[in-house]
């Protein structure tokens, strides 16, 4: 179904909730709304899946026989912390970037945010804005690039190779940004459609990140070694003393917590075994859509072999 035409480029909350809501009423969908599911299980005599799902609103177990089942839950599934030495002791505010609300809160206190993709530079911005004094922790190279050259190579890929694509990108970027390796921040080998395409990393979308940091109004760290009390120990054995810390790393799948009898498919992260593209489908009716690392477009190339495949049973 697709958006109304008079939707922008760059859709708005509200309009993609509209948009959804709109999908449900067009298509008969029934979601079950505050409904979890604790267990998945195959029963191999019944040749049927049991699933058990709890009702939050009506406080009860309901369960459901499927044929099929499709693993949709996502990549995305709760926060995922690393294990840093001495995190336990730091005295200062830690939270993930899912419950960061705004800098405001940390107006002239040293915060240091913790990964480098959008989420982590969008919040390392927000805090620089605010007045926090703001590092960020930059573990491995990155390709940034602004929202127009990104908008531009998703147009260039119905018409050139993706590395024709890259080397055309990456000259407009030098341009742009030119040689940010002075700042802590260097660029990956391959370039940035070659590198979604192969293991689904995105490039960063600068949204003024980058001015800051020229300007060393956002200071850039390597990785940590250890935290000893409010100090924060990087490589090469520099030190900074800061108030909170802000992890901008990611989420992790749950399916393993709850899918039972999926050993053909997935691994012991919640992320299938095989290759993308021969990655959905695994035994006894079971599939995933939304676990290959491809964002939406690769998610919507699975979906429509999944349903190819059910139509054809």
């Amino acid at each position: 179904m697709p958006y109304p035409t008079d939707t922008p480029t760059y859709i708005p909350k509200n309009t993609f909730i509209k948009y959804v809501d709109d999908y449900i009423e067009c298509f008969t969908i029934h979601p079950r709304y505050l409904t979890v599911v604790e267990s998945s299980t195959y029963d191999f005599n019944g040749k049927y899946w049991s699933i058990m799902a709890r009702d939050m609103a009506k406080c009860k177990i309901v369960n459901y026989r499927a044929k099929f089942l499709v693993v949709a839950s996502g990549e995305n599934s709760v926060e995922n912390i690393p294990v840093v030495p001495g995190l336990e002791n730091f005295p200062g505010v830690a939270i993930h970037s899912s419950c960061y609300k705004s800098g405001i809160d940390y107006s002239g206190k040293n915060v240091l945010v913790i990964g480098s993709g959008n989420f982590g530079m969008e919040i390392a911005y927000d805090l620089a804005s605010h007045g926090a004094n703001t590092s960020i922790v930059i573990r491995s190279p990155i390709h940034v690039m602004t929202k127009e050259l990104i908008r531009l190579g998703m147009t260039l890929v119905h018409y050139l190779s993706l590395k024709m694509i890259d080397g055309f990108l990456l000259m407009m970027a030098n341009a742009v940004y030119g040689d940010l390796s002075r700042h802590g921040i260097t660029r990956p080998e391959k370039g940035p459609f070659v590198l979604k395409s192969e293991t689904g990393r995105s490039a960063v979308i600068d949204v003024g990140t980058i001015g800051l940091t020229k300007k060393d109004k956002i200071k850039v760290h390597g990785r940590i070694t250890k935290i000893k009390g409010k100090t924060i120990e990087f490589e090469g054995g520099k030190e900074a003393s800061f108030d909170a810390i802000v992890f901008a790393t990611g989420y992790k799948s749950t399916t393993n917590s709850w899918l039972k009898n999926d050993e053909d498919m997935l691994n012991s992260d919640g992320l299938p075994k095989k290759e993308f593209l021969n990655h959905w489908k695994g035994a006894n009716g079971l599939y995933c859509v939304g676990l290959g690392r491809r964002g939406l477009a690769g998610g919507s190339r699975i979906l429509f072999l999944v349903l190819y495949h059910y139509n054809l049973h």
